[in-house]
């Protein structure tokens, strides 16, 4: 059987050597690109990232993948987004400002916020272990299928996503005094919040899912 293709996309803005090792890990055969080319006729592509979303948004676009992305998920292949990942697949952002994304899922990107309702005070960016929990969507079928409700994952991000159908919602965290979306699946698309790469052997073992479930490895 021919060996899938998995692209790690290089927008020039994303924890691209972390994700690369744990995809190795679990027997992923990997390649980071920008290159449209390959995005096209990759098997299934994974969206990672750390930093601002304007910022990754124009890089995507000198680049001009933002059609091949799109299109691809569209058609069917999967897509797995991760920490900024996530936020860029969503239709806009007010970071800095309004910013566009990539539209695959009806939704908005927001700040956290610096205190809770009773006046506590919260770090932003949040840079810490939390913990995730299961929502509409059962977990058995999913990339958390080996990981139990409350279990620790590594974040860092001062946004979250605002998803317009709260049934696409796989996981929610609580940080800052909200409850927000932590991960999010809708039909090819899969993403989180969080690090899985950073996170452990809980963490690879998202990966491991992701590519068996997918028939990737």
């Amino acid at each position: 059987m021919k060996e899938k293709l998995i692209v790690i996309i290089d927008y020039n803005l994303g924890n691209l050597f972390s994700v690369k090792h744990a995809c190795d890990h679990v027997g992923l055969n990997t390649v980071t690109s920008n290159d449209v080319e390959l995005i096209n006729k990759a098997d299934a592509l994974i969206l990672p990232g750390v930093g601002a979303f304007g910022e990754a948004m124009n890089n995507i676009n000198e680049l001009d993948i933002k059609e091949s992305i799109v299109n691809r998920a569209k058609e069917g292949v999967p897509l797995l987004g991760v920490c900024l990942g996530l936020q860029l697949l969503f239709e806009e952002s007010e970071e800095f400002g309004h910013q566009e994304g990539l539209g695959l899922l009806a939704g908005s990107v927001k700040r956290l916020p610096s205190s809770s309702s009773d006046g506590q005070k919260f770090k932003v960016p949040q840079i810490s272990w939390n913990t995730i929990h299961g929502e509409s969507k059962p977990w058995s079928s999913t990339i958390l299928n080996s990981v139990d409700d409350g279990e620790y994952f590594y974040f860092v991000h001062s946004y979250y996503v605002s998803p317009s159908d709260e049934s696409e919602i796989l996981c929610t965290t609580e940080y800052a005094g909200i409850k927000y979306c932590s991960g999010i699946m809708k039909n090819n698309i899969i993403a989180v919040q969080f690090h899985p790469e950073k996170s452990g052997e809980k963490g690879i073992s998202v990966y491991r899912n992701w590519a068996i479930q997918n028939d990737l490895i």
